[in-house]
């Protein structure tokens, strides 16, 4: 039966419908079978009419479900993706923490252990150049206390002289000077006239 065929046994079937509704309330159990008949029909011809549409849109609806699914599960997919993505990342991320805190307490010792190197040989340096001054300072204390101790012995050999020796003394004195500077002139004259 093709569509317009059936389109037209529809309307007749709706159309004779109420007439076979009248008809069955005049007898007593057979008012119920023609609506009865009636309602299966138009159930039949429903079903028959609408049995392709209702697949299609089922059937669509099923692929439409289907594509949703599919979608869904793509960025479900995705988004799983990114997360271990992003949790490589904050993995790489920690690790170049820990390695940048490690470098940087590295470079923090090495320089306090250079400044410390710094410290101890600017210490040293203090040292030997406060123990040098020290030196030179004991060297000129010692000169002067030499110096002044000279001068002191002098002046007391003068003091002594002065008291101890007399004017014969000095005169005897004075005489071996003079005897000694011949004799150094005579052995200095020697040598010339020999030559």
């Amino acid at each position: 039966m093709s569509g317009r065929a059936a389109r037209s046994a529809l309307a007749l079937l709706l159309a004779a419908a109420p007439a076979w509704a009248e008809g069955g309330h005049e007898g007593g159990g057979e008012g119920l079978l023609f609506p009865i008949l009636n309602f299966a029909l138009l159930i039949g011809v429903l079903i028959y009419f609408t049995r392709k549409p209702v697949q299609q849109f089922f059937a669509e609806r099923r692929r439409a479900i289907q594509r949703e699914l599919e979608q869904a599960a793509d960025l479900q997919r995705q988004a799983e993706e990114r997360y271990a993505k992003w949790q490589r990342r904050l993995l790489d991320l920690e690790r170049e923490l820990e390695e940048i805190r490690s470098l940087g307490r590295e470079r923090a010792e090495a320089e306090r252990e250079q400044i410390l190197a710094d410290a101890r040989a600017g210490a040293a340096r203090i040292e030997r150049e406060a123990a040098a001054a020290i030196e030179q300072e004991l060297r000129r204390a010692r000169e002067r206390l030499r110096a002044e101790a000279s001068e002191l012995a002098v002046e007391l050999a003068s003091g002594l002289l002065r008291e101890q020796v007399t004017d014969s003394d000095r005169d005897r004195l004075v005489d071996e000077f003079i005897a000694r500077v011949e004799q150094v002139q005579s052995a200095a004259a020697a040598p010339t006239r020999n030559a």
